[in-house]
């Protein structure tokens, strides 16, 4: 007999409630989170300066790692606490973690002032960051789903969604507005700490709330008829019939949501930048617009999918973005760097080189040193955002590249002293340089024949695909697993998908594109996976929406 669900109806005062508080929250442990990433590049100075080239090609790398590897770790943790203690006091203790760590760093001494302890320090405040951002969604979507009346899981657990793109978003602005206050040299210097420290301000108040705030219903209905799991991680992955659920959630759904949402945000920003050469400061502020604008869709596809269901939102949007990323970056060339496309269309550039000499260039700390000709001449094309055609060459030969009718001869540093090298190096990289004016391509884009307009419609357009793929999942997920596992259940797909296939797309699309020669080609990696998300999603993924979740304890 089918279950009979209550009418929907307005939201309450305590649902109100419980949606800002979780969503405020999380919005600030995402904040904390892309601070790092944002500013990497001033942390490194400050922190890994003094280190040889060993350690400090260990530190990035554990830096990296704390960032986006270790948090599927966290959700299992947390996810384990959160289904035998509750939501409420789980996802607490996260929020704790993520705000006093960020706001340490802020404080935390450099090498110059403390040496190695420095980096040290900072890396396990990057671990312990990690960990509690892997804690912190599930719970919050677990809390708000929880207290959500049928027919709404959607709509509510949509807030929570908007949280990682406002994250995303207060960070740029704090970040913009100290810098322009305060003037580039003071930020470089001791101004990046300022959005830390602040961070406890926000921390106060999310605790503040949360600390008021019940446990879910649903939780503590199962508590009082003894039915919380004793061992959900057993549960969770040691039973086939859960561990399938779990698959199949990484594999139908979350993977392909996470490269849809990493390159609609995170690698848009990085293809303005880097490849097409808009400058940081403008590629934030339109990043950021698009972001304002179609932040509100996540609430819209949230709300639809009560109606129409989770799934064909999800799968609609993973399709979309299989189907239309290659032309949607080629136009967002045409707007942002109208020089750049028309230098490729004109004077084609190609690679000679020995194929054997050649390796895949996963370097995603930045530390990796090159030496064969061929990665040499690769690396530099690649940095300059330059597509290129491969030719072979005999076995043994140096590489060399043609732009237009010029030929550059490559080299090897390999047995070089680092002066010589260095001087290589910089000869090399300049008659590059050169040959590229010659032939037309902008070392920057400009300013003037920037079409602002449409970048921003088309990152809007990008955006508004992560909506359709994020402001449904939550919900999903949720109704994917029974209530005393789905803490953990849930939280283990979400953080794989979004901290590995998601968090490692941009260095291994920028490997692909060293590797290939063509800028855009780096899509193929978010474009393949939300291919087969949508395939097997569409094959093996249950519509979720009619679930009562309080029945599947």
């Amino acid at each position: 007999m089918a279950t009979v669900h209550p009418a929907p109806r307005p939201m309450t005062p305590e649902e109100k409630k419980v949606i800002f508080a979780s969503s405020l929250g999380t919005v600030f442990e995402w904040y904390d989170f892309y601070l790092y990433g944002s500013l990497a590049a001033i942390i490194a100075k400050q922190f890994f300066s003094g280190l040889d080239a060993g350690s400090a090609f260990i530190f990035a790398l554990l830096a990296f790692a704390a960032g986006f590897i270790v948090r599927p770790f966290g959700a299992i943790f947390f996810g384990r606490l959160g289904d035998m203690i509750g939501r409420k006091y789980t996802f607490l203790v996260t929020i704790l973690i993520m705000g006093l760590s960020t706001f340490i760093v802020g404080i935390l001494p450099n090498y110059a002032t403390i040496g190695a302890a420095a980096p040290i320090i900072l890396i396990a405040l990057r671990l312990l960051q990690g960990l509690a951002l892997g804690g912190e969604y599930g719970g919050a979507a677990t809390y708000v789903a929880e207290h959500s009346p049928h027919g709404k899981r959607g709509a509510y657990t949509a807030w929570i969604q908007t949280t990682a793109t406002l994250g995303l978003f207060l960070s740029l602005m704090v970040i913009l507005g100290t810098r322009t206050m305060i003037g580039e040299a003071a930020f470089a210097d001791w101004g990046w700490r300022v959005p830390f420290i602040v961070s406890i301000l926000l921390l106060a108040v999310s605790v503040y709330i949360r600390l008021s705030m019940n446990e879910s219903p649903a939780f503590q209905k199962m508590k009082a008829e003894g039915k919380t799991s004793k061992a959900p991680l057993t549960e969770s992955f040691g039973q086939w019939k859960n561990l399938k659920i779990v698959i199949l959630a990484l594999i139908g759904l979350t993977a392909g949501q996470a490269v849809v949402w990493y390159s609609g945000q995170f690698y848009a920003l990085f293809f303005l930048t880097q490849a097409l050469k808009v400058d940081a400061a403008t590629a934030n502020i339109l990043v950021a617009v698009s972001l304002l604008i179609g932040t509100p869709f996540f609430i819209v596809f949230g709300s639809l999918s009560d109606k129409i269901g989770r799934k064909p939102i999800i799968m609609a949007g993973c399709l979309l973005a299989a189907l239309t990323y290659f032309p949607i970056f080629g136009a967002l060339t045409k707007a942002a760097n109208p020089d750049l496309a028309a230098a490729q269309a004109k004077n084609k550039v190609v690679v000679t080189a020995d194929a054997s000499e050649c390796s895949f260039q996963f370097n995603p700390t930045g530390t990796v040193k090159f030496t064969s000709s061929c990665d040499i001449a690769k690396q530099v094309l690649a940095g300059a955002s330059v597509s290129y055609e491969n030719a072979p060459a005999a076995a043994g030969a140096a590489a060399s590249i043609k732009i237009g009718e010029t030929v550059i001869p490559g080299y090897t540093s390999k047995g070089l002293t680092p002066e010589d090298a260095k001087k290589k190096d910089g000869e090399f990289k300049k008659a590059v340089a050169d040959s590229l004016k010659a032939a037309g391509y902008p070392t920057k884009a400009d300013p003037a024949k920037l079409d602002k307009f449409m970048v921003i419609v088309i990152l809007t357009y990008l955006v508004i695909l992560v909506t359709m793929v994020y402001g449904p999942i939550a919900a999903m997920l949720v109704e994917m697993f029974p209530t005393r596992i789905r803490y953990t259940s849930m939280s283990l797909p979400y953080h794989i998908g979004n901290g590995w296939f998601g968090g490692l797309l941009p260095t291994t699309a920028f490997a692909i594109v060293a590797q290939t020669g063509n800028m855009y080609n780096g899509l193929w990696y978010p474009i393949i996976i939300a291919a087969a998300t949508f395939v097997i999603g569409t094959l093996f993924i249950k519509e979720t929406k009619d679930v009562d979740i309080y029945a599947k304890d």
